[in-house]
C-alpha cells in the first residue's frame, strides 16, 4: 500500500463540486463568485486582493517564515556594510571601527544597510496529480487561489513577486516585479496555463514516456538557477513524486534562499470521502479497487498519508524548509484564518 497515496492523488477527479455547497460558500463570501471548482478565471483570483489586507502589519503574516515583514530601508544593524562615520551619541559601541579610530584619532562606527527587499518567487506545480478534486475544488484550483493570495500579500507589502509555473514538463518563468500590472499578468498567465493544461487531459496511466524536463534537469534545479540568491521561495505542490535528487535540489535551493513548502491535498488522501462501495482508483503505475464502505480501509489510507507526510516534513526540515498543508476540500480563507 506504499503507493496508495500516489494512486489516490491521481485517480479520483470530479467535474464539479456540489452546486449547493459552492453556492452557499460563495454567498457567505468564503469563495469567489466565479468559482466552479474546475477552471480558473482572473476575476476569481482577484477576489483575494481585498483579503490580502488581513495579513498586513501589524497583523500576523500568513506563514511564520514571513513574520516581521522585511527589513526597513533605513540604516542600522544588518547584513550589508554601508559606510563608516564618526561616532554619535546612541551608536552601538559594538560597531566601533577600531582601525579607523586608531588611524584618525577620532571614534568611528560602522553602519550597515538592512535588506531592502526579498523577492518572493512562487513555484506553482501544475502536474497531472493536481487535477484531483473529490469534495470542493480541484487541487490545482486551490493552488491557484493560494498563489493569488500570496501574490497580493507581497504586492501590498510593496515587495516584488514572481513565479515559476511547471506545466507538465514545461517551466514558465515570470520575473519578480512590484507593480500591480505585473501581478495581474502573473495571474493571467496562471489562469491561461491552468486551463490549457486542464484541456489537455493528461493520460495518467500513460506516463511511462520520458519527461524531457526531468531528463535534462530537475525542476528544482532549474528553479535554483532562476531565483536570485536571497529570494523567498514558496513551493506549492502535492509532492506526490518527490525523489531523492529533488530533495537534494531543494536543499541546495534552501542554502541561499528562504524556502517554504505548501502541500496541497485532497480529503480522500486522508480517508475522508462520501464514496461508498468498491471504487476503482487509477494510479501512475497501477489500478486499485478500494472498498470505501470499510472503516478499516479509510483508516489505513489516513495512516499511509500521515506516515508519508511525516517523512516529507522530516526530510524538508533537515534543510530548514517548513511544511504546511492546505486542503482542496474547504475554502482557502477558512483554513488560513485558523493559522493566525
Amino acid at each position: 500500500m506504499l503507493n496508495l497515496l500516489k494512486s489516490l492523488s491521481r485517480g479520483i477527479s470530479k467535474s464539479h463540486a456540489p452546486k449547493d455547497t459552492l453556492a452557499q460558500l460563495i454567498e457567505d463570501g468564503k469563495l469567489p463568485k466565479a468559482t466552479n471548482g474546475v477552471t480558473v478565471s482572473i476575476e476569481e483570483l482577484c477576489f483575494y486582493q481585498t483579503h490580502s489586507q488581513r495579513w498586513q502589519p501589524p497583523a500576523k503574516s500568513i506563514w511564520s517564515q514571513l513574520n516581521g515583514a522585511h527589513a526597513s530601508p533605513r540604516k542600522g544593524r544588518g547584513m550589508t556594510f554601508s559606510e563608516v562615520r564618526q561616532y554619535q551619541a546612541g551608536d552601538d559601541v559594538r560597531q566601533i571601527d577600531w582601525r579607523v579610530t586608531a588611524r584618525t584619532g577620532k571614534v568611528h562606527t560602522k553602519l550597515f544597510t538592512e535588506e531592502r527587499e526579498r523577492p518572493v518567487v512562487l513555484f506553482v506545480d501544475l502536474t497531472a496529480s493536481m487535477l484531483t478534486g473529490t469534495r470542493l475544488l480541484l487541487k490545482s484550483v486551490q493552488q491557484c487561489h493560494l498563489a493569488a493570495l500570496l501574490a497580493f500579500v507581497v504586492l501590498s507589502s510593496k515587495d516584488r513577486v514572481g513565479a515559476v509555473i511547471r506545466v507538465g514538463s514545461e517551466l514558465i518563468e515570470i520575473k519578480p516585479s512590484s507593480s500591480r500590472k505585473s501581478v495581474m499578468r502573473l495571474l493571467s498567465q496562471l489562469c491561461e496555463q491552468h486551463n490549457r493544461f486542464l484541456q489537455q487531459k493528461p493520460l495518467l496511466k500513460d506516463e511511462s514516456r520520458t519527461d524531457p524536463l526531468s531528463a535534462q534537469s530537475d525542476p528544482f534545479n532549474v528553479l535554483s538557477n532562476l531565483c536570485k540568491k536571497g529570494s523567498e521561495v514558496i513551493i506549492l505542490s502535492d509532492f506526490s513524486e518527490l525523489s531523492a535528487p529533488q530533495i537534494q535540489a531543494l536543499t541546495r535551493l534552501a542554502q541561499h534562499n528562504r524556502v517554504r513548502a505548501v502541500q496541497i491535498f485532497d480529503p480522500i488522501e486522508t480517508g475522508q470521502t462520501h464514496a461508498r462501495g468498491t471504487q476503482k482508483v487509477i494510479g501512475k503505475h497501477q489500478e486499485l479497487s478500494l472498498d470505501f464502505s470499510s472503516a478499516g480501509v479509510k483508516s489505513h489510507i489516513a495512516d499511509v498519508f500521515d506516515a508519508q507526510n511525516q517523512q516529507l516534513a522530516t526530510q524538508l526540515s533537515k534543510s530548514g524548509i517548513a511544511l504546511s498543508l492546505i486542503s482542496s476540500g474547504s475554502p482557502l480563507l477558512s483554513q488560513l484564518i485558523r493559522f493566525n
